[in-house]
């Protein structure tokens, strides 16, 4: 069995899921514009250079779901989906997969960014084997933490 390992943002999407979910809420006034932007923002720049403190990101990432319920999100990532994702598939990619699948490997994406963000996207990608950051969830709803592993 051959295993085909893809990174997600910048590779198999022409953009960062994770920043254009920042942008996404920013958009849709579910943050402080300026002040979410400011720090989507700046979080990105530690990012390309190689400085990023992943779980001062994913507090900061996940804080505008605590409290949410699960399924409550799913009106709001579809919108996501439809909108900023599907806008950044890049046909390259999907032809690599289809490559990688027709030969029978086993599929997985590997990326830091968080599984609330990028499960969605794998699945329409039809890749069902990932590691991603994880949202913690208590009670059927996020706490705005990320689950230590």
């Amino acid at each position: 069995m051959t295993l085909a390992i893809f990174d997600l943002d910048n590779t198999l999407l022409g953009g960062d899921s994770d920043h254009a979910w920042g942008e996404f809420l920013v958009d849709r006034q579910w943050v402080d514009a300026e002040e979410h932007r400011q720090r989507n923002d700046e979080f990105y720049r530690q990012y390309q250079q190689g400085g990023l403190d992943i779980d001062a990101y994913l507090r900061f990432a996940l804080g505008p779901i605590a409290g949410h319920r699960v399924e409550e999100l799913q009106p709001l990532h579809n919108d996501f989906m439809a909108n900023y994702i599907a806008p950044m598939r890049l046909p390259k990619a999907e032809q690599l997969i289809e490559h990688h699948r027709a030969q029978g490997d086993t599929l997985m994406i590997i990326t830091a960014t968080n599984r609330f963000v990028t499960e969605p996207i794998a699945r329409a990608m039809g890749i069902q084997i990932m590691l991603a950051s994880e949202a913690e969830v208590v009670d059927g709803r996020y706490t705005g933490n990320s689950e230590d592993i």
